[in-house]
């Protein structure tokens, strides 16, 4: 996942968390209809159960993905501060006329 350098808590791990978690998102929302729509049309059949079992797997990843980003977040927000402060980056007070 990191690169060996990087530290468990680096910005750009916490970056790819969220692009993971908002595709995980859209995998349950795309499971979720999915398996509606097939336990409508066919009730207790295997690609109606396929479906629950993707969503299944993609709500625990999701859940996963979130659990991570939550553990990590404070720490990753404070390095990215000082990284801004660092490279002079303005402030919505600053902005440019």
């Amino acid at each position: 996942m990191a690169a060996q350098s990087e530290s468990p808590g680096s910005w750009p791990v916490v970056r790819q968390l969220r692009r993971m978690r908002a595709l995980y998102a859209a995998g349950v929302l795309l499971w979720a209809a999915s398996s509606i729509v097939t336990a409508w049309s066919s009730p207790g059949s295997s690609p109606m159960w396929t479906s629950v079992l993707l969503l299944v797997v993609f709500t625990g990843l999701l859940a996963l993905s979130s659990r991570w980003l939550r553990r990590m977040g404070p720490v990753a927000g404070a390095e990215r501060k000082d990284r801004e402060v660092a490279h002079g980056a303005t402030t919505a007070r600053h902005a440019r006329a």
